[in-house]
């Protein structure tokens, strides 16, 4: 998923700007939410804490490695990862909350 903002972004799809941002995470969001939520995952909020911060790195590493518009890719400041990452961290644990929401209603429901 992390490697739909460097492709959209260097094939020009979804065009630039918040339209194309707002999609990127809403996509992210359903999936991952998705898949934790209706899968057997164990932690939830650890789990998609974690995937977030991976996120943030994967997609770190491609806008520095093929550059175009992305984190470091149009010359922003080397200052900005940190945020960048905490940010990616951050909405990963959002969603791991979301997906343990959705367990313990399927888990409620089940009953």
């Amino acid at each position: 998923m992390a490697l739909l903002w460097p492709l959209t972004g260097l094939t020009g799809v979804g065009g630039s700007g918040p339209g194309r941002a707002f999609a990127i995470i809403g996509i992210t969001a359903v999936v991952w939410i998705g898949v934790v939520g209706f899968g057997r995952v164990a932690r939830p909020v650890l789990t998609l804490t974690l995937t977030g911060l991976a996120f943030g790195i994967v997609a770190t590493a491609t806008s520095m490695l093929f550059g175009g518009p992305g984190l470091l890719g149009d010359g922003a400041a080397a200052w900005t990862v940190v945020p960048a990452l905490a940010m990616d961290t951050f909405w990963g644990f959002v969603a791991g909350l979301l997906a343990l929401a959705v367990q313990r209603a399927r888990a409620g429901a089940g009953r």
